[in-house]
């Protein structure tokens, strides 16, 4: 409160500054109380008792000088500018949470884009029109400079004077808030760093809303957090309906889908298609065609007053994820999960000796490499779910950096080696890295097979994966696109074409014609030593197809002698213990049990594998496992149980709980030990369908099986009531996975009907 101001005769040395509160003194005054106005025609100057602003302490003036007291605020009181609300606003869920807020501090946290500015806009404009506030403080939170600043010119404009200490009149403004009895809404809008409110946080007895990008503990903590997210599909369409003419809408619901479902980005594209006169269908061709930074209005032109591009407001984040410790790394992290799958990468996937390699000169440890993925989480970039242990990233994040890289083809190179990696390690992860090896694939287009191919082995071992879980029909259209690709790419007579095309060739015999893959199989066994040469490995696996082929069909005596020469020539060139010469083995250990007692050859081939790729590789568990199967065959159940428990424990050692083949075998043990003697174990049958499905999903082939032995069983014990119903479902996913023609789905349809003749 102003007491009283004194003007006297001053200071010869003309003016300066003193502080406030300070008394000064003179030989002759006139006194102006602050209730009322003075006139005076000379004075010096002089201040007594307590003064709230700043003083000029100035030399002598003559004439007359007129002084007014400070107006008092008027209630409400306003600070700083509320951005306008952005046209067409979607009224969202987020927009409830906060309007329930009644005091404290609530931080509106996610991507740069997803609307958090106009949430806290439309809060602050709802308050202050329904006047359920008596101040409203808009503070741009990009730097503690500029929240010390707004917060000074609060309680200037409160107190009607200004104090030339900033960082004093921030402490006085919260002192004011948590000391008056007036409501009051402080929003700290796009906090950059949480280190900046230091000090500076409101208190409690008022409403506090923040809106960042970060996600850090020491922000979040004891504090209301509401994550902002997407619009959905219904939201995006909505508001596409609501922006643009029903002539241009045409292909809304794919645009709104292209761009991840963005509000930014969609008011961003609607901007675009009003200004040019396109149409929805339009802006995806270019979309299609263009980078995104040539799609987006100019500056002059951006709606909704927001001043950034989509793809400036993440180039800032990203900026400042890599400035965090470790620091330097969030960056190259990002550039490979933009190359793979937005919906789920496997977290484990950034911390192989690939991609640690990749990551900088000196070493970096794994634990480097999780804090990193830990620094694009905290700016919202990514979102690191630790229950699944995967990293999600939204697609249209991934689409501009994969634009604002330079070297992209090392990204797609250290992503490719890194998903193969995980592929040797276990298929526990089968439809996980399925759809990131698509990721890949799609994202890098011929950037894959720019090194000549040297990257794409990936897709050759995803191809794979299908027909190894029983999926013969799906790798074998898998493969016949891929050579329609690598034809495309690398041209009809390339190894990697015919590979594919050999490929495709194999899962069709397998699939459904055994004995017409093995022409073709032959046809181009006989093209590749043409173009490759007879000891190509190539001409090799196809010569082993070839003979799988035969076997398939039934001729298992051609397929061993066909094996027996493979052999002979592939010891030849590559060595006795190369590890293909003892898969050919492996191979012909089969096909010869099928004419013969082939325990010896598997108990010969095991003591190889121990031998020469040692007990925990994954071939040397496959022969062990094999060789159990021929004692179960020839009776041995009880050596044939003890084996395979003992296998079990090393599979969960060295493949672990979740992969397939361990899997495999406690079903198999399931079956043995009742054969044994030993019972039937309901129990673990389906503590291992509960399992199955989890890890593999209700349609993966193995859980159909499962399914299957389930459904049987309880029908033998009689305890199956609603059976109809059980086996419809079985069937209806036995022809989605395998086909209406599969023996698999003819075996459930059989017992279907079966049943249906015993209910009517």
């Amino acid at each position: 409160m102003v007491s009283t101001l004194t003007l006297a005769r001053g200071h010869p040395g003309g003016t300066r500054r003193r502080p406030c509160g300070q008394n000064l003194r003179s030989e002759r005054s006139t006194v102006v109380t602050a209730q009322g106005r003075g006139f005076m025609d000379e004075v010096g100057n002089s201040i007594r008792d307590s003064f709230v602003g700043f003083a000029v302490q100035a030399g002598r003036i003559s004439g007359g000088v007129h002084v007014h007291a400070a107006s008092p605020v008027s209630w409400p009181h306003r600070v700083g500018v509320v951005p306008p609300l952005a046209d067409c606003r979607q009224l969202r869920s987020a927009d409830t949470e906060l309007a329930s807020q009644s005091s404290g501090c609530l931080v509106l946290t996610g991507l740069g884009g997803v609307g958090k500015t106009q949430l806290a806009a439309a809060l602050a404009h709802r308050v202050w029109s329904q006047r359920e506030v008596d101040l409203v403080v808009w503070v741009t939170a990009t730097s503690r400079t500029s929240v010390v600043a707004s917060y000074a010119q609060a309680i200037g404009d409160i107190t009607g004077g200004a104090d030339p200490d900033q960082d004093q009149a921030a402490a006085r403004f919260l002192a004011w808030l948590e000391a008056t009895g007036r409501r009051w809404l402080v929003v700290l809008d796009d906090l950059t760093d949480p280190a900046d409110l230091h000090r500076l946080w409101p208190p409690t007895s008022g409403r506090t809303v923040v809106t960042t990008r970060r996600e850090d503990h020491a922000l979040t903590a004891g504090r209301s957090v509401v994550r902002v997210g997407l619009f959905s599909p219904s939201e995006s369409l909505q508001y596409l309906e609501a922006k643009l003419s029903s002539a241009q809408l045409s292909s809304a619901s794919d645009l709104a889908s292209d761009l991840g479902h963005l509000p930014l980005a969609l008011s961003q594209a609607a901007a675009y298609i009003l200004d040019r006169g396109l149409t929805c269908a339009d802006y995806r061709t270019r979309l299609a065609e263009r980078r995104l930074t040539d799609l987006v209005p100019e500056p002059s032109a951006r709606p909704d007053d927001y001043r950034n591009a989509v793809t400036e407001t993440w180039s800032l984040s990203i900026e400042l994820a890599d400035r965090l410790r470790p620091e330097g790394l969030a960056g190259p992290l990002l550039r490979i999960a933009a190359l793979l799958d937005p919906n789920g990468i496997p977290a484990r996937l950034f911390t192989t000796p690939v991609v640690l390699d990749y990551l900088g000169p000196e070493p970096v440890h794994a634990d480097d490499a999780r804090d990193a993925l830990r620094c694009l989480h905290r700016l919202s970039l990514a979102t690191l779910d630790e229950a699944t242990d995967t990293l999600r990233v939204h697609n249209l994040l991934q689409r501009v950096v994969r634009e604002q890289t330079n070297d992209l083809a090392v990204s797609v190179g250290i992503a490719a080696d890194a998903l193969m990696d995980l592929w040797s390690e276990a298929a526990r992860d089968e439809r996980i890295l399925l759809a990131n090896t698509a990721a890949l694939q799609e994202s890098a287009g011929s950037t894959l097979w720019s090194a000549d191919g040297a990257d794409v082995g990936v897709l050759f071992v995803a191809g794979a994966s299908l027909g190894g879980s029983g999926q013969d029909a799906a790798a074998a259209a898998y493969f016949e696109r891929l050579h329609a690709t690598a034809v495309d790419q690398v041209g009809p007579n390339h190894h990697i074409t015919l590979d594919a095309r050999h490929q495709g060739t194999f899962w069709q015999g397998v699939a459904a014609d055994p004995a017409g893959a093995a022409v073709l199989l032959a046809e181009l066994a006989d093209l590749q030593r043409q173009i490759l040469g007879p000891d190509h490995p190539n001409v090799f696996h196809s010569r082993a197809q070839l003979a799988q082929c035969a076997g398939e069909a039934g001729d298992t005596v051609a397929a061993a002698s066909e094996l027996d020469r493979i052999i002979e020539d592939g010891t030849r060139i590559f060595g006795a213990e190369d590890a293909f010469v003892l898969s050919l083995r492996y191979l012909l250990a089969h096909w010869q049990g099928q004419s013969t007692d082939p325990v010896s050859a598997w108990q010969e081939l095991v003591a190889d594998y121990l031998r020469v790729q040692g007990p925990d590789n994954r071939m040397t568990i496959l022969a062990r496992w094999q060789l159990t199967n021929c004692l179960a065959e020839r009776g041995d159940m009880a050596d044939a149980v003890a084996m395979l428990e003992e296998l079990l424990l090393d599979m969960l050692r060295v493949l672990g709980p979740d992969h397939l083949e361990t899997l495999t075998v406690r079903r198999s043990l399931v079956t043995w030990r009742e054969q044994a003697g030993g019972g039937f174990d309901a129990t673990e049958l389906r503590a291992l369908l509960s399992d199955a499905d989890r890890i593999l999903g209700s349609d993966h082939p193995f859980t159909l099986e499962l399914r299957w032995d389930v459904a049987t069983r309880q029908i033998q014990d009689g305890g199956l009531l609603n059976a109809v119903e059980v086996f419809q479902d079985l069937l209806n996913d036995h022809v989605q996975v395998y086909g209406d023609g599969h023996p698999n789905a003819a075996a459930v349809r059989e017992i279907l009907t079966v049943l249906q003749k015993r209910a009517t």
